[in-house]
């Protein structure tokens, strides 16, 4: 960074980081660690899989989706997290083009280009028209996202279709940039109903600030933020057991006290 006189300047970050993986459909912790502020996102993440990996493989056995905001957005996380436990990456993406371009165009193709936010669109051969191609779905044996042509998906005039390359589908081999092209494609109905899962997260910091008292705390020390956060965690699940165990599991977060 540079200040307002053009001098380089550092920065610096200071006090705790909670880095947390949610259960999304209970609001309820999974696996976390305390680290400095400092600490990369991307980094703790993969130390977070370890974790499950070393500790509760069970966890990743069984979860489909994760879900994260741009902080995360890494090549290596999003390959390890389908490769090695078939976990559906949904990660925003940063704008990472430096260069200027708006779109590319596919190796082998002449009228489908695709922009840094992994959206796939079919140019007509005729008008020069730019569309957002069709969302087919993904096929996991061949590793590829399908895409249809919108004309004929949405019932578009289109005064090239017939000429067209593209106008039977197409697929996308997520070889082609493992960032821009995962198993859900960005963009997609799916892609944001998923991502709008990521509001779990945030309640639960909510209730950690809030009812927790993190809000204004004034705890020193790395260690001793550790244990703090540690317990809450015990009590918020102590919570959703006791609940659980009598017949409340519509109320595992509540609380307000159970007649």
């Amino acid at each position: 960074m540079h200040d307002r006189e053009g001098n380089a300047t550092k920065l610096r970050w200071f006090g705790y980081k909670l880095h947390l993986i949610v259960d999304s459909t209970h609001e309820l912790p999974v696996v976390y660690t305390v680290t400095p502020a400092s600490k990369a996102d991307v980094a703790t993440a993969h130390a977070l899989l370890d974790k499950l990996q070393a500790k509760r493989p069970e966890v990743l056995t069984r979860a489909e989706v994760l879900v994260a905001d741009k902080g995360y957005d890494d090549s290596k996380l999003i390959m390890r997290l389908w490769d090695e436990h078939r976990i559906r990456p949904v990660i925003d993406i940063r704008a990472s083009w430096r260069d200027g371009e708006a779109t590319r165009l596919f190796e082998g193709q002449t009228n489908v280009v695709y922009d840094n936010k992994g959206r796939v669109f079919c140019v007509c051969p005729e008008t020069g028209t730019m569309r957002t191609m069709a969302e087919g779905g993904f096929e996991e044996k061949r590793g590829t996202l399908k895409k249809r042509c919108p004309a004929r998906a949405y019932g578009l005039s289109c005064a090239g279709v017939a000429r067209c390359p593209v106008a039977r589908g197409w697929r996308i081999r997520m070889d082609v940039d493992r960032r821009l092209f995962p198993p859900i494609a960005r963009g997609s109905a799916r892609w944001v109903r998923e991502y709008r899962k990521r509001t779990a997260v945030e309640r639960v910091f909510s209730r950690l600030d809030t009812m927790y008292g993190f809000e204004t705390h004034t705890i020193r020390g790395l260690k001793k933020m550790r244990v703090r956060v540690g317990f809450a965690l015990v009590v918020m699940l102590g919570m959703a057991l006791g609940r659980l165990r009598e017949g409340w599991s519509g109320k595992l977060r509540s609380f307000v006290q159970v007649a």
